[in-house]
């Protein structure tokens, strides 16, 4: 009897302990499925510390949109900063509806938009990554969000969201690895890529018929990438695949800005189905025709014997001439004919899209703020000519450049850099927001102006009859 008794004490300890290890592995395999899913989502893009090789997801780190200054919030598990207070059902309502566990209104530099589709089970990945495979980083915010009136009244972005945040989200069938459905789920949910390749309407809303046919994106200009020959009409699948995962595609295109940040931290650490998946499906989406630059003929060729002076130096440093500023600060890496390195370490200007686009914005904002892009296959540095050449230096190398090695003849302003450095051209809404506020105003004004009339006619009319 004590025989069988301790057999089923055994047996029972034994299923205990093998029912905790088949929890354990369940609760691994679900921090891990979110883990990738905040890769996939870019999550550590704009949730990170403000300072280099900072805590990750601490948040801090400056937003810069048209309407003023964005903070990153702190998105660890953290109970007095971070999120270490939301429940799933707070923190599904913050990724999908943009609302905070407090109730407070997001803005859509988090794309909410997008990830409104995101299903069911990846916002439960994602809950389980944040709250157990993330370090709670007890830092208190160094700076505050802060926007224009009337911007920095959230509640305005309860009639936005009306406007412009599509209906409920719906689960869908888990889509088959490499599939175009999948494709479809990363490039519209998860990587948000319209978010910065598609045009905003004057409302800043996202203008759905012109899907992925590029926009301007604080000084840079995200391209358009849609299958049209303005596009990557000429990009094979794999050629897509290679620029994500290495943020390079020789005589084609060099990741910088934001989409630099992209490849390094999440497209380039993807499984190579989703790359696949993601090209599938982008090379299947509408074409969409947009200008392009109308390149002519080659400068000819500078002789550079008159442009220096003794071993590479200026004889200026405050010259503005683009061919001195050129050979001193750029021809040691890209070549004195532009033609860059035969391993491609260094691009070619000859062949380079931030050359021969149709504005000069990319190739401006690659001077003021060099390129830092690190993946498996390369480190990729670029210096930051910020502080080295002021804004009609840059100017005058970027016309200098997209003469000589594009053919095109540019007439970039000190002003035009600044104006980039500021975050690009306003948009209409802030253009014109004070108008359209004093429009709004005489409106309401008329409205109410009209109504009591009304009533004052229809008493009137009342007292008569009687």
């Amino acid at each position: 009897m004590k025989i069988l008794f301790r057999f089923l004490a055994v047996t029972v300890l034994f299923i205990g302990f093998s029912h905790s290890l088949a929890v354990f592995a369940a609760d691994k395999a679900l921090v891990e499925r979110g883990r990738y899913i905040a890769i996939a989502a870019d999550c550590g893009a704009c949730h990170r510390q403000a300072l280099n090789n900072g805590v990750p997801f601490a948040g801090g780190y400056a937003i810069e949109s048209p309407m003023g200054r964005i903070i990153a919030s702190n998105i660890t598990p953290s109970k007095q900063y971070g999120i270490g207070n939301y429940s799933e059902q707070q923190f599904a309502k913050a990724v999908r509806e943009g609302i905070a566990a407090d109730g407070k209104n997001l803005y859509p530099a988090m794309p909410y938009t997008s990830y409104r589709d995101m299903t069911t089970a990846d916002v439960q990945a994602l809950y389980a990554y944040f709250m157990q495979g993330v370090e709670p980083a007890d830092i208190p915010p160094s700076a505050r969000t802060d926007l224009s009136f009337p911007f920095n009244i959230r509640q305005i972005m309860w009639g936005w969201n009306l406007l412009y945040l599509s209906g409920a989200s719906a689960d869908k069938a888990e889509a088959h690895p490499g599939s175009l459905e999948r494709g479809k789920y990363l490039v519209e949910v998860l990587a948000h890529c319209s978010a910065c390749h598609t045009p905003r309407n004057i409302m800043m809303a996202e203008q759905s018929s012109l899907n992925l046919a590029g926009s301007p994106l604080g000084g840079w200009y995200a391209p358009n990438i849609t299958p049209d020959k303005s596009g990557i009409g000429d990009w094979s699948q794999r050629d897509l695949v290679t620029y994500l995962k290495t943020g390079h595609l020789v005589g084609k295109a060099q990741a910088a800005g934001a989409m630099a940040e992209a490849v390094q931290n999440s497209f380039s650490l993807m499984t190579d189905d989703d790359l696949n998946a993601i090209a599938s499906w982008v090379k299947q989406v509408p074409a969409i025709p947009t200008a392009v630059a109308d390149i002519g003929l080659q400068s000819p060729r500078v002789d550079i014997n008159s442009v220096l002076t003794g071993r590479g130096t200026l004889t200026d440093s405050s010259t503005t001439d683009g061919a001195k500023l050129y050979e001193n600060a750029c021809a040691s890496c890209h070549g004195h004919d532009g033609q860059g390195t035969d391993d491609n370490f260094y691009p070619a200007l000859t062949r380079n899209r931030a050359v021969s686009a149709l504005g000069p914005q990319n190739l401006v904002m690659v001077i003021v703020e060099g390129i830092q892009r690190k993946t498996s296959h390369s480190d990729i540095s670029m210096p930051t000519f910020s502080d080295q050449l002021n804004n009609a230096q840059i100017a005058s190398v970027s016309n200098y450049v997209r003469s000589r090695f594009a053919g095109i003849d540019d007439k970039v302003t000190a002003q035009d850099v600044q104006t980039l450095r500021d975050g690009g051209e306003p948009p209409f809404i802030m253009r014109y927001i004070n108008w359209l506020m004093t429009l709004g105003i005489l409106v309401m004004v008329s409205l109410l102006g009209g109504f009591w009339y009304w009533r004052k006619t229809r008493r009137s009319g009342r007292q008569q009859i009687r």
